[in-house]
């Protein structure tokens, strides 16, 4: 049985506003996660056209994140191990596909996650926004996050970055108060449907569980960071914060990189080099039931 959740992030803030705060938050948020050799290693962003859903933007990374992982997962996998995550963003739909690289683990390639997300100006009232069949409804559990009032953990904790104490000096938009997803204009909501699929005897559940815990945190912190940041991207334009995005993923691949030749100078058995990314073809879109064609995914803050 598939674990399927759909999250609803509401936004003080437009659906078009988003566009620009997600993409700053995405490029900030990476640079300042990745550290030691682990974090995340852009290999491709380019844009792509797909008959259906048209002119959108691929993107392909390397999260590595052996020590964010808690101990019963460590000792069960190598230290090598990173995700590669492959995005298609075609705003205001996106869908991820991740591939899990360890070395003498052949278990995880059981181990899957599909996410599809669907952003719409109104604050989450919408039932079937990503057009689930009447079979996935049943199945799915609706989590509604509220970035403001619902706890993250310590030590993500920074009060520059509360909502409940943030106050926009160029729009005029925060703090945000008790009830403030039913009174708030503007305001938008993300829908995030998020399937985790563990066909390991013994593990299946925990591990489940665990990975969709991990993403709502996920979640809940980027979100947080994306209003509290306003300040910071809310004059830009879309070519402006792609030439953020742009240099902010040059530093964090020197960061990265940097600290992994660091590691692998100390260690016997340097890491897998993976094979270079092939040409981007968007995949079909991932489904509760039966076996899906390449879904495999972590996580996906677009």
């Amino acid at each position: 049985m598939v674990l399927t959740k759909e999250y609803r992030i509401c936004m003080p803030i437009t659906v078009e506003e988003y566009r620009i705060g997600q993409l700053y938050m995405i490029a900030r948020h990476s640079y300042e996660q990745s550290t030691t050799g682990e974090g995340v290693e852009v290999i491709a962003n380019e844009e792509v056209t797909d008959e259906v859903n048209g002119v959108g933007q691929f993107t392909e990374k390397r999260i590595h994140l052996s020590s964010h992982l808690p101990y019963w997962i460590q000792n069960i996998i190598p230290r090598v191990f990173y995700v590669t995550e492959k995005a298609w963003n075609y705003y205001p739909y996106t869908i991820t596909v991740d591939y899990y690289y360890v070395t003498n683990c052949s278990f995880i390639p059981k181990f899957s996650v599909s996410i599809q997300t669907r952003y719409e100006d109104n604050n989450g009232t919408t039932e079937n926004c990503l057009c689930l069949s009447e079979e996935e409804i049943e199945q799915r559990q609706v989590d509604s996050l509220d970035i403001a009032y619902d706890e993250i953990k310590p030590h993500h904790y920074k009060e520059t970055e509360d909502p409940k104490l943030f106050k926009s000096e160029k729009t005029g938009r925060g703090p945000l108060t008790e009830g403030w997803r039913d009174t708030h204009k503007p305001i938008m909501c993300c829908y995030k449907l998020v399937n985790a699929k563990f066909e390991v005897w013994g593990l299946q559940t925990k591990v489940e569980d665990y990975v969709q815990s991990a993403i709502r945190e996920i979640l809940l912190l980027g979100h947080r960071q994306a209003f509290t940041w306003m300040d910071e991207w809310f004059n830009m334009t879309l070519e402006d914060v792609r030439n953020y995005e742009k240099d902010m993923q040059a530093k964090t691949n020197i960061k990265v990189k940097t600290a992994l030749e660091n590691a692998e100078g100390e260690s016997q058995s340097p890491p897998p080099t993976p094979k270079s990314p092939k040409s981007p073809k968007t995949p079909k879109t991932p489904s509760t039931s039966g076996t899906p064609t390449e879904t495999k995914s972590w996580f996906s803050w677009s």
